[in-house]
This record gives C-alpha cells, structure tokens and sequence, in this order.
C-alpha cells in the first residue's frame, strides 16, 4: 500500500539513480555522436545557424524544466519540515494544557502523548512507517477518548474546551504531516519529461559534435556528471523516506526528553 504512494523512480536506491542518469545521458550523446559523423557535414554558417541554435534551445528548455522540478522539490522538503515543527507544538502544547485537568485523565493524557512522540519517532527510526501511523491513530482514539470522560467529570467547560482544541490540532496536523512526507511527490510526467529532454539535449550535443568532426571533449563528462549530480539531489529531496537529506528529527526528541523530565 505505501509503495503506490512512491514515485516511479522510488524502485531505484539513489546511488542507482545517479548511475542509471549517468549512462542514459552518456549514451544518448555518443548516439548523437555517431549520427552526426555519419551524416554530410554542412557549411559552417548553416551549422551555427540551425545545429548550433537548436541545441541551445534543447539546452534552455531542459535547464528550465530542471529548476523547476528543483524548486519543486525543495518546497516539498521545506512542507514535511514545517509539518514535523507545528506537530511539535501541537502536542507540546496538548501536554502542557492536561494540567488543566484532574487525575486520573491528566496522568493518562500525558502518558497517551508521550506514547504517541515515541511511536512517532521510532517508526521514522525503524522504518515502519505504516505500523507507526497506525499505531498514532489508535493513540488519537484514545486521547480522544480520554478528553470526552473528562469533559463528563469537570463542571469548567472552559479548561475542557482548551484541552479539546489542543488534542483536535494534534490530529489535525498528523494528516497533514502523512500528506506532506508521503503522498505530495514530484509527479512521474514530470520526471519523464525531464529525462526525455536530458536523453534529446545529450543526443543534439554529440550530433552537433559528429556533424563538426569534432573529437570528444574531455569536459563532455564532467558535465554529464555534474547534471546526474543535480538529478540526485532532486530526487533525494523529494523523498522522504531512503534518501541521505532527512528532516531533521531533533525538535521531536528535545520534546521528548522534556516530557520525559516532567515525569521524574
């Protein structure tokens, strides 16, 4: 279930990615290569004319679809991050107003949310993501749960009004972090796009090349490693779950620990 949530490059570790981006536009140059120095050379004006302009627009088009997708997914990454802070909040401000109310519901609110920042940080931890967002569910119940027995046990409506607010933006905020670090993703037309683009701009450097005699350039791949290079950093942003830029867990676990210190 959670894997038709991924994007379609999701099946590939991103060092395979960055491989796979490599030797696809490696060869499509050495394709356009090999056309090129097969077909009749042209004059040179005709060349800078036609070749030469064609491949600066191939080149337009596909650097602007990159920054695109880039801002893209850097939105995406800035989304899960602000997602992750304004959870933090929530609950730390749920926590907090439980004092407003008597034990034993104070005590379980409390115990209930400290359970609920553990599964949230141990199902980032171990990877068990659906396990962990199940498990969260079943704690809102029962938070939720609790907040109604203590709205029939209290006569001020009002500290049961603060309680319930807190707990419902704690929920609120749990889908939209599932949102975020999930289901919002580049979509796949836009990847293909993107690599259709990279495969023609590749293809019409090297037929430009073979049409001129040219040799090839040893900058040629660096250049095809610098574009893989940004490829794998817009698929790392844009996913949220086996890339190597993660967002940062650390406002998650000082929550945590302050919990935990209110209970000693």
């Amino acid at each position: 279930m959670l894997m038709q949530l991924l994007g379609l490059l999701d099946a590939l570790p991103l060092w395979g990615l960055f491989l796979a981006t490599f030797v696809v536009v490696l060869l499509s140059f050495e394709g356009g290569l090999w056309v090129g120095r097969r077909s009749s050379p042209l004059p040179e004006q005709q060349q800078e004319k036609v070749v030469s302009r064609l491949v600066a627009g191939i080149l337009g088009l596909m650097a602007f679809m990159v920054a695109f997708t880039f801002g893209v997914a850097a939105s995406h990454f800035d989304a899960r991050r602000q997602a992750l802070l304004d959870e933090v909040n929530a609950i730390r401000t749920a926590y907090l107003r439980a004092d407003l109310l008597q034990d034993p519901h104070r005590s379980e609110i409390r115990n209930l949310l400290r359970e609920y920042v553990d599964v949230r940080l141990e199902g980032r931890r171990s990877g068990k993501i659906e396990e962990a967002i199940t498990r969260s569910e079943e704690l809102q119940d029962q938070l939720w749960s609790q907040a109604v027995a203590a709205r029939e046990n209290t006569q001020n409506s009002a500290f049961i009004g603060n309680i319930t607010q807190s707990l419902n933006e704690v929920i609120t905020l749990h889908s939209r972090r599932i949102t975020a670090g999930l289901r919002i993703r580049i979509p796949d037309i836009i990847w293909l796009v993107i690599y259709a683009l990279t495969m023609l701009a590749a293809a019409s450097i090297g037929y430009h090349a073979g049409l001129t005699r040219s040799h090839r350039i040893p900058v040629i791949p660096a250049l095809i490693l610098a574009y893989s290079a940004v490829i794998l950093l817009i698929a790392d942003l844009d996913r949220p779950l086996r890339g190597y830029l993660e967002v940062d867990q650390q406002a998650m676990i000082d929550l945590r620990n302050k919990m935990n210190a209110r209970t000693r």
